[in-house]
């Protein structure tokens, strides 16, 4: 079942249809959402799915600014679940994470959520219960600000983004936990190598050495994922319609368990105008990458009386979800060619590259070994130089184009009185320390650094301009407070044994992140692995630091790429337990989680964490 707001939009309002309230009056607004496991026709087959009235995705659910939401979730279900407002900052019993925030939404039972929103934007509402998100747990969430849109726009759209499997969500986990690359049906193969195809011959001994694959760009690929967009699969897809010479806009929600989506609409620049729910100073480019649980909204001015194909194509080449934009029903466009599978490179391990000088035996970081074996940095990218005084308007820089010159367009790094670099700046690159957080973690990367002006793997080599962090501004800039203490946490796993970690501790073996209410905190996150985490803090904003000082944006979630050194700010204003965790489903699940404990000074931990 096609939810309503996913339907043909002509000839009715510009606006989706979502939802209709239960009750909505001036400041207030009431839905009922019931959760049930439902058969569902998917790209052919049936598939038994955790809904949301009766959809994959749920209904869209819309608020303005300024209202109290009441949201009734009635569990039609005979096990546990629960709803997470994803990016929404309201009080922590509302957060909807069960063993954190309450007890979950037992089963047969009606649990009521209710607070004040304090935002505008689009985000997305999911589960954080076992793997009912990877059963289709999930739907889009908008919020109108009072005084409407600071950019015009004639007609909308929601594109959900996700990814089905009809195996059991447990047994993929045990699938991954017994050969790591079972779902990776692109790996070199012996007779590819002996044939001359893909990386040389000692390339390949290299990796595996290092006991890697520089294909395991995702863990989970389209050997077992359909590839969704608004619940429906490639063929035929997703409609949605416009009238030629309108701005729409499309506000997409990546709701996947596993996949990064490389979107692109091919004969329509996207001009991207809010990250995260959050404005931001317009961009032009041609395609962007969204991360597991990212939001971004885009405008396209479609002219000419023809479709356009919305082409979503998954991080690792494997498939893509596909939908049409058209005038109406039956024009279709052509599907684009898919890409070559990307490989990582020794950039993606913190080295400029490969090579016989280098000591491949330190990669194996579980003895907290520290030699680095003479590698050879001299081609490590510099950090982007600072904006120049005198521009008065930004200049973008995309992939695909010479990142050098991106040099001009941010911050340099420096260190103000107290130690720490001023709020905004970029981190310095920086060599690894001694620890290798043991046997959870099966490499560290020589040489940490900033890659947020990169496009990342497989992007940014054909011309086309590609969204990047640096692109990203604030609409409007505001004062940044410099953060009073600084916590670095590096996200760890051991792919070949298929362990996900931080600071290679599991989240039973270090469950939390001491946080106190009102202060002002840098939180420095280190990729010690090969695989790109789309982190999520829930409760407060991560203030981006991209090198644009009082411009950065917010965000709720962010992909961190291999080898990267990345930071934001942070100030908890609501006290309480808040969830920090990859989005990657099977890496939370494992292990890549805390605990962002914000307290008042002088409170004593709750209980059940004091006796950890």
């Amino acid at each position: 079942m096609t939810p309503a707001w996913a339907r043909p939009a002509l000839p009715s309002p510009r606006r989706p249809r979502g939802l209709q309230p239960t009750r909505r009056v001036p400041g207030l607004v009431e839905y009922d959402l019931y959760v049930a496991k439902t058969a569902l026709p998917i790209d052919g087959r049936t598939g038994h799915a955790v809904t949301l009235n009766g959809s994959i995705p749920g209904p869209l659910l819309r608020f303005e600014e300024g209202d109290e939401a009441i949201i009734r979730v009635h569990n039609r279900m005979d096990e546990e679940t629960s709803v997470h407002w994803h990016g929404i900052l309201l009080p922590n019993e509302m957060d909807g994470v069960p063993g954190v925030n309450y007890d979950g939404i037992t089963a047969r039972s009606i649990f009521t959520y209710r607070f004040p929103i304090r935002q505008y934007g689009t985000y997305w509402y999911h589960a954080h219960t076992a793997f009912q998100e990877q059963l289709g747990h999930y739907g889009p969430l908008v919020i109108d600000p009072p005084g409407g849109e600071p950019y015009a726009f004639d007609r909308e759209h929601i594109v959900v983004l996700s990814d089905w499997t009809f195996e059991d969500p447990h047994a993929v986990l045990d699938n991954l936990k017994a050969r790591p690359n079972y779902y990776n049906f692109q790996r070199q193969t012996l007779a590819g190598l002996l044939k001359g195809e893909g990386m040389p011959l000692g390339d390949r001994l290299d990796w595996d050495r290092m006991r890697m694959d520089p294909t395991d760009i995702s863990d989970v690929t389209g050997a077992t994922y359909t590839f969704l967009m608004n619940g429906q699969a490639p063929e035929p897809g997703w409609f949605g319609q416009f009238r030629p010479g309108e701005r729409v806009l499309l506000r997409f929600v990546n709701a996947s368990a596993g996949t990064f989506y490389d979107v692109r609409i091919p004969g329509l620049p996207l001009t991207v105008v809010q990250a995260s729910g959050q404005h931001v100073q317009p961009v032009e480019v041609d395609e962007f990458r969204i991360a597991i649980a990212e939001t971004y909204d885009v405008i396209v001015e479609p002219k000419e009386d023809r479709a356009y194909t919305v082409f979503a194509e998954a991080m690792d080449r494997s498939g893509y979800a596909r939908g049409t934009l058209a005038p109406r029903p039956g024009l279709t466009a052509p599907v684009p060619a898919r890409r070559a599978r990307p490989s990582l490179t020794m950039m993606d391990m913190g080295m400029a590259h490969g090579g016989p000088g280098m000591d491949h035996a330190t990669m194996d970081r579980g003895d907290d070994a520290t030699d680095h074996g003479g590698m050879d940095h001299g081609a490590m990218q510099e950090p982007p130089a600072p904006d120049p005084p005198e521009a008065a308007a930004p200049v973008h820089h995309h992939g695909g184009m010479d990142h050098g010159a991106a040099a001009d367009e941010v911050a340099m790094p420096g260190m103000d009185h107290q130690g720490l670099r001023p709020p905004g700046a970029l981190p310095e690159p920086t060599p690894h320390g001694a620890d290798g957080h043991g046997p959870a973690n099966a490499m560290a990367p020589d040489m940490t650094r900033s890659r947020l002006h990169e496009p990342g793997v497989g992007l940014g080599q054909d011309g086309r301009r590609v969204l990047v962090y640096t692109d990203l501004r604030a609409l409007q800039p505001e004062p940044r407070r410099a953060p009073d203490r600084e916590i670095e946490l590096h996200l760890t796993g051991n792919m070949e044994r298929y362990m996900w970690s931080i600071n290679g501790k599991t989240y039973a073996e270090d469950p939390i992140i001491p946080m106190t209410l009102g202060e002002r905190l840098r939180l420095t996150l280190v990729n010690d692995t090969m695989m790109s985490h789309p982190m999520h803090l829930h409760g407060m904003w991560m203030e981006l630091e991209n090198g644009h000082g009082d411009s950065i944006p917010r965000v709720h979630t962010l992909g961190v790429k291999p080898a990267e050194r990345v930071s934001f700010l942070v100030t908890p204003e609501l006290p309480g337990p808040w969830a920090f965790h990859c989005h990657v489903l099977y890496h939370m699940e494992l292990g890549m989680f805390r605990v962002a404990m914000v307290q008042r000074p002088g409170e004593t931990l709750p209980q059940q964490y004091a006796t950890q």
